[in-house]
């Protein structure tokens, strides 16, 4: 399990591939929500769960799921 508190805002999102997802705006509950502004975002806010985290190192969280797979399952804020 990783510890919330070391996601920082503006930290990358990426895929266990390597595929960029997204980039932090902020925590929210138990999930990450991603800044609307990043081009992968088209304008909206999305929200990853934190059990989709694998870690977070090197600056960047990095998930247990592929950038497609990611993306596929990630909620999208109203």
């Amino acid at each position: 399990m990783i510890d919330p508190s070391s996601i920082q805002e503006h930290m990358p999102v990426v895929g266990s591939d390597g595929g960029h997802v997204g980039t932090v705006d902020h925590l929210e509950d138990k999930r990450i929500k991603l800044t609307r502004t990043d081009p992968d975002a088209h304008g909206k806010h999305h929200y990853i769960h934190i059990d989709s985290i694998a870690a977070v190192e090197n600056g960047e969280v990095r998930l247990n799921r592929t950038e497609a797979e990611a993306k596929d399952e990630w909620a999208t804020a109203d």
